[in-house]
């Protein structure tokens, strides 16, 4: 049986980061569920910048055997009609999670994320 691909965004990575008992952590349940995991190209530059000189070399590891995809002009555009949805509805997130959305929805990924206060805000997007 071929497993699920889904999108994680840069809380799990963290919660992953910070638990000394790693086997607690939503990375770990995913897998150990049979999951797949990628990440946004916003999550990884979330994850740069955020690192400290001492997780540098720490994340460098994991983002090289990490799925990292791409965000273009069509996930743009996605990220685009979400924010005018949004705004319709006196709703926002912030851009990153904006991105990440985005990035989730154009290729019709559920999303695994700690923060579903700004993302169930996204009406299409499927939330793991």
């Amino acid at each position: 049986m071929a497993k699920e691909l889904v999108l994680v965004d840069t809380s799990i990575l963290i919660d992953f980061l910070s638990k000394s008992d790693k086997a607690n952590s939503r990375l770990l349940k995913l897998v150990k569920d049979e999951f797949t995991y990628c990440i946004s190209a916003i999550t990884e530059f979330e994850i740069h910048i955020g690192a400290t000189p001492n997780q540098f070399d720490y994340w460098e590891d994991f983002l090289f055997r990490t799925q990292i995809l791409a965000f273009d002009k069509e996930i743009a555009r996605t990220a685009v009609d979400i924010s005018k949805a949004l705004k319709k509805q006196n709703k926002s997130i912030g851009m990153a999670d904006l991105f990440i959305a985005a990035t989730a929805i154009h290729y019709s990924l559920p999303l695994v994320t700690l923060n579903l206060k700004h993302f169930e805000r996204v009406d299409e997007l499927q939330l793991l």
